[in-house]
């Protein structure tokens, strides 16, 4: 039995590895599974060259013993194994590429400050330490072994603080069997049930059957067959539906199923679904994408926001690829060009699919913007290169559509001569049909595209045009119809302004600091006033979306604009010129302003002033002054 010792800076890296790399223990058992399953892959490697290994590489498994009472747990494979010397460069040398300079590169992490624990990661990804997981759980371990092809089996055996033992030993077969001694705290990891619940959390997946063996008792521990490997054409609807399931992606069964293998430059597989329905946490405001990372058929992740974005998180499943580096723990994904390029492959197909829908299947597609269509658009505002795909495949409620329309079916339906997508921005389709700024629109029938979702305020401006056609908003000032004259809404006639001049003058100054003008309007058919904005400035749903996320954001003085054909407006013009009564021209001019305030979802400024105004404007009709 040869004795040797750790290092010094060995040891502290231990220490790390032990107290500080991982933050889930339970990630122990991934590891040793995954090196006993790249185990099994590399003897039958060299077995497609090397007869004499053919035959012992024809029994592939992993099995998992636990014995309560003696307090071991023990996982056994058929793979490789190894030589004396493979113990001592791969479980006695840590970080043998430069162990000091590894020391020195993470303390000058850790004196950089706010980033230091996520460089430190990012630096240990270059060394291969996954099998010291084991001493989080272990005060030690053994290590049987017996390289393929030779006759000689040794034992490794470590505390994980003092250093190794190597000594030789009697193993019948190739492979390796690696028995930790578990802390006493860590019983648990006796328990199929909990062993079990790790397997199929990280490994369910593995090629190679992993068994849990208990006496005689002998029961299969993972699925040990990834759907998304097998060829699409042996894959039946039922599979997929189940997988589905499996994922807990959500009741029923998958709206759209998309499998595809890439192989280039990067390659990987994924296996993605889309729910009939919203999963609960749709609107979470972490925005966290629900997909996970396997590579070469092993659990990594389901942090995938790097490959993901937060405008595709109800997509379920899994991206499998042996092209990404990971750090040593495998918590964390180094961001670099061949995880971009897969986030960037992966979000082209799942585009290109949503569009092979909405272009084939109206009624399906329909049903998936309905769920949906809230969280795509986002992708409106924050994919700049996928912005002009999703544009296409955007769908909207309208003046004249009560389905979901696209802008090509609206641009369509343009009037001769209009070059602009009129829109009306508000927080429910009901709203915007009741809303006044529609009704020289549709006297003109004009079609307006309701925006009643939050994010419809941030990704139109950046958007601004869709092929040649400006989009313009009704609710801002300037809007000139005049050139879609009809009998219900002439032109505006000429020397008007002029004729309202001294009305408008009055309500000016009676409504003062609370507006920022008062004119006529050219589009009001039926209502006698409503509010717009100033044409360059903020939309007033977009007003409102900043107050709520800002009590103290103050809100631009709105425009008062009345409706020159109104009776009301006529008869307000009217003592206005006779100078007669001019409390109701009052209480009349702060009623227009305070109603339209109400249409557009807002309360009075003073309520108890709003109704006592409304008691002596009624006492006076029901009076019939």
């Amino acid at each position: 039995m040869s004795n040797y010792n750790f290092e010094a800076d060995t040891g502290k890296i231990l220490d790390i590895v032990i107290h500080s790399l991982y933050s889930n223990k339970e990630i122990f058992l991934r590891e040793l599974v995954s090196n006993s399953s790249d185990a099994i892959d590399k003897l039958r490697y060299l077995a497609l060259s090397d007869k004499k290994l053919a035959d012992v590489s024809d029994e592939a498994a992993i099995t998992i013993t636990a014995d309560a009472e003696a307090k071991t747990l023990t996982i056994s494979d058929t793979g490789i194994g190894m030589s004396k010397e493979d113990l001592q460069s791969s479980l006695g040398t840590i970080a043998r590429s430069g162990t000091k300079s590894f020391l020195e590169a993470m303390s000058q992490a850790k004196a950089d400050g706010a980033d230091a624990e996520s460089d430190k990661l990012a630096l240990i990804g270059q060394f291969g330490v996954g099998f010291y997981s084991a001493f989080m759980v272990a005060d030690k371990v053994s290590v049987l072994t017996k390289k393929a092809g030779t006759d000689e089996a040794f034992l490794w055996v470590s505390d994980g603080r003092t250093g190794y033992q190597i000594e030789e030993a009697e193993k019948q077969t190739p492979g390796t069997q690696i028995t930790l001694h578990l802390k006493e705290e860590e019983g648990e990891f006796c328990e199929e049930m909990r062993l079990s619940h790790v397997i199929k959390t990280y490994a369910d997946h593995i090629s190679y059957p992993i068994t849990f063996q208990q006496g005689e008792d002998e029961r299969r521990l993972n699925a040990a067959s990834a759907l998304w490997t097998r060829p699409k054409s042996e894959i039946s609807d039922d599979d997929y539906n189940a997988f589905f399931a499996d994922m807990g992606a959500g009741y029923g069964t998958p709206l759209l199923t998309l499998h595809n293998v890439s192989e280039g430059a990067v390659s990987f597989t994924n296996l993605l679904c889309i729910p009939e329905m919203r999963p609960y946490d749709l609107f979470d405001p972490a925005r966290k994408p629900k997909v996970k990372l396997y590579i070469n058929r092993v659990f990594i992740t389901d942090d995938t926001d790097a490959l993901i974005p937060g405008w595709l998180r109800f997509v379920r499943g899994i991206i499998d690829t042996s092209d990404i580096d990971l750090n040593v723990s495998r918590e964390l994904l180094q961001h670099n060009q061949t995880l971009s390029r897969i986030g960037k492959a992966v979000v082209k197909r799942i585009v290109s699919e949503l569009t092979k829908l909405h272009d084939k299947d109206k009624e399906a597609y329909d049903k998936l913007w309905d769920q949906f269509g809230i969280v795509l658009k986002e992708g409106l505002y924050e994919d700049t290169d996928n912005r002009e795909k999703l544009l296409k495949i955007t769908r909207f409620k309208t003046s004249k559509s009560k389905d979901w329309t696209s802008l090509d079916e609206i641009v369509s339906r343009m009037k001769e001569g209009q070059e602009t997508l009129y829109t009306l921005s508000a927080e429910s389709v009901a709203q915007a049909e009741m809303s006044p700024h529609l009704e020289g629109l549709k006297a003109r029938d004009l079609e307006v595209i309701y925006l009643t979702d939050p994010v419809d305020e941030f990704w139109l401006p950046l958007v601004g045009v869709y092929g040649d056609k400006s989009f313009t908003s009704i609710t801002k000032g300037g809007l000139d119809l005049n050139q879609f004259e009809t009998e219900e809404a002439p032109a505006e006639e000429a020397g008007a302004e002029q004729d309202y001049e001294a009305l408008i003058t009055a309500m000016k100054a009676e409504l003062g600091e609370a507006v920022a003008d008062v004119r006529l309007s050219k589009t009001l058919t039926d209502s006698p006033a409503c509010l717009v904005a100033d044409e360059n400035g903020m939309d007033i749903q977009m007003q409102r979306l900043m107050r709520q996320h800002d009590p103290n954001f103050k809100e631009p003085a709105p425009i008062l604009e009345i409706n020159a054909t109104h009776d009301i407006v006529k008869a307000l013009q009217n003592r206005e010129k006779d100078g007669a009564d001019i409390g109701l021209l009052s209480d009349a001019t702060h009623l227009l302003f305070e109603q339209s305030l109400i249409i557009e979802g807002k309360s009075p400024p003073n309520i108890a002033e709003f109704s006592a105004r409304m008691t002596r404007v009624m006492s006076k009709v029901v009076k019939g002054h």
